[in-house]
């Protein structure tokens, strides 16, 4: 997108939003880069420049505008859309891979060589994976500067910055001024180092009443639930409530995080944004579905649907197992006797809320006679478990989709219902499909995999149109 600068001006000269997040506008005279949609005067296009990423614009000088804040953008759905090494590379970066193990430990994630990773994201995006985690940083640390009142001593390490002088030379850097200058407001009760109350960017539309029941009916006893204005559940040991904005024409979902280590917030922030789908384009996935008759209803009815993802993704496989070939209602039963047996509990309870999902090691080990599972469910959670736990499967966005369904379906009991479920949901693949799904087949009826060619890159989203009208 970012290489056809003719049509990224047009996007800028009419200030379409739709753009914000697929690439930045950096602008010579001025030294700053902004979002498509950015109300300041449109500059010169003989003054501007196009960059895929912020990092990118950031490496070469520029920084970040403050009236239009391109640095809360939601990120670019085209990433997802792609399988390759450099797009892997990017959502592992986003997910904060580098913060905890380095470039060594993305590399070797990869299965590549450092300087081979180096050379892909500096061919693909501009900059290498240290700048652009980099820029991860300074925009998490952003985000806890002004929607908290943390410390900036502790917003730094919490964001994973390894001191304080460099906190305060990347925020320089990046945002033109001293961390202090962005703390711009008092900060309301509930947003201390307690309970973090943090927005979350996404694009409209957002269907967030579909999106919010389809967690709810299948929410986890003891893990999740659904509340009168959202969804709560619990990520490891920290709690968090996700609630669509007040206003419908708010961009962006309100996140309170209840977290015992303030340096987790942003893992759990990258974990929200893919269980509610906040990175993508609402109006690419409804403008390409809503050309077919079958969809076009369901489009209009139910615009901005979101594809539901995973905040783990051993987690997501074993309900997707246990959900098979039983009710919705049922699986929701099983999963709730699992995590009563083999979870961890939280070290205060939330209310309904009491325990971690179990992690594969507790699940590959444990007795799970007496649950309710025949003994072939057993069998299959167990070879999902071991996988995960002992051969190295790794179940999320960073891995190679065609590798984890190969590894999948190799194992007993899973068919490619459960693999492209998986690949929607934990994946994060927007062209998963489950078409052997006994909903879908009815409503494709003849000729169905032939018409649903037609909705690629866009097939998971098609699916949770045809769910819904089901019901």
């Amino acid at each position: 997108m970012h290489e056809d600068a003719d049509r990224c001006y047009r996007a800028v000269r009419s200030r379409d939003a739709r753009f914000d997040g697929r690439f930045v506008t950096a602008v010579r005279t001025t030294g700053i880069y902004c979002r498509p949609s950015c109300p300041a005067q449109t500059p010169k296009r003989e003054n501007v420049l196009f960059f895929p990423h912020a990092a990118a614009a950031a490496a070469a000088g520029f920084r970040a505008c403050k009236r239009c804040r391109p640095d809360a953008a939601p990120g670019s759905r085209e990433w997802d859309v792609r399988g390759d090494l450099a797009a892997r590379a990017l959502r592992g970066i986003q997910s904060g891979v580098v913060d905890t193990e380095g470039v060594p430990g993305l590399a070797r994630r990869l299965a590549v060589s450092e300087r081979h990773l180096h050379r892909i994201l500096v061919a693909e995006i501009g900059v290498g994976p240290l700048r652009l985690a980099r820029t991860r940083r300074a925009q998490t640390a952003r985000m806890l500067v002004e929607h908290t009142d943390l410390p900036l001593s502790t917003v730094a390490f919490s964001a994973g910055f390894a001191s304080i002088r460099q906190f305060n030379e990347v925020m320089a850097a990046e945002f033109g001024c001293p961390p202090s200058q962005l703390r711009r407001r008092p900060v309301g009760a509930g947003e201390s180092t307690g309970t973090l109350t943090l927005r979350l960017p996404m694009r409209l539309p957002f269907a967030a009443a579909p999106l919010f029941a389809f967690l709810g009916t299948r929410a986890v006893p003891g893990v999740e639930e659904l509340t009168a204005t959202g969804y709560r559940r619990v990520i490891d040991q920290s709690v968090v409530e996700l609630e669509a904005a007040p206003a419908e024409d708010a961009a962006y979902v309100v996140a309170r995080i209840d977290v015992d280590d303030v340096r987790r917030v942003a893992s759990v922030v990258a974990r929200c944004r893919r269980l509610l789908d906040l990175d993508a384009d609402p109006h690419a996935v409804d403008e390409a579905l809503r050309v077919d008759p079958l969809l076009r209803d369901a489009v209009e009815t139910t615009p901005g649907i979101r594809v539901p993802g995973a905040v783990d993704g051993f987690e997501l496989g074993v309900r997707a197992i246990l959900g098979q070939q039983v009710s919705v209602a049922a699986a929701r039963t099983l999963a709730g006797r699992l995590v009563e047996r083999c979870g961890k509990p939280l070290t205060v309870a939330r209310g309904a809320l009491t325990h971690a999902f179990p992690d594969a090691a507790s699940v590959a080990d444990a007795d799970l006679d007496g649950l309710g599972l025949t003994g072939a469910r057993v069998r299959t959670l167990r070879a999902l478990a071991r996988a995960v736990a002992d051969d190295g499967l790794v179940i999320d966005p960073i891995a190679d989709r065609d590798d984890v369904r190969r590894r999948l379906l190799a194992l007993p009991g899973v068919g490619p219902w459960t693999a492209d479920y998986i690949a929607m949901r934990a994946l994060g693949d927007p062209d998963a499909f489950p078409a052997t799904d006994l909903v879908i087949a009815r409503a494709l009826g003849a000729g169905g995999a032939v018409r649903a060619e037609q909705w690629r890159p866009w097939r998971a989203y098609a699916a949770m149109h045809l769910w819904r009208g089901s019901q």
